[in-house]
């Protein structure tokens, strides 16, 4: 069982973590428009934190929501072949950025997940109050 200790101050952030070499996020971020006060982070840069990805988690559902099995190394490191486990998508999340989903966008308690049109549109409206 993991456990998580969610800070307040992951609760009220404004940030999008996404991948500065995808063209899609790059089309997101365009869209989403965000303004100064959103932190924008670069995945390859600086990996998601284990705090932001456990509170993230908690808002989800589960830390396999968060999971890309779209990712390259998800089959060629065996992982598809894998009953894997909350833990187990936690950690390999925390130590590589491609099995992340993105873009990740948080505006205080709303979280969006990845590049669906649902999702950015969500997104779009949330940014621009």
């Amino acid at each position: 069982m993991i456990k998580t200790i969610i800070p307040t101050k992951v609760a009220s952030m404004k940030r999008i973590y996404y991948l500065s070499s995808c063209s899609t996020n790059a089309r997101i971020l365009k869209e989403v428009n965000p303004s100064s006060d959103v932190e924008l982070i670069d995945i390859k840069e600086k990996n998601i934190d284990a705090e932001t990805l456990d509170w993230l988690a908690k808002k989800t559902g589960s830390f396999e929501a968060l999971f890309s099995k779209r990712a390259m190394k998800y089959k060629s490191m065996g992982l598809n072949s894998m009953k894997l486990t909350e833990a187990d998508y936690r950690k390999y999340m925390l130590e590589e950025y491609t099995f992340l989903k993105r873009p990740f966008m948080v505006n205080g308690e709303e979280i969006f997940i990845g590049n669906a049109q649902k999702e950015v549109k969500k997104a779009v409206r949330s940014f621009s109050k």
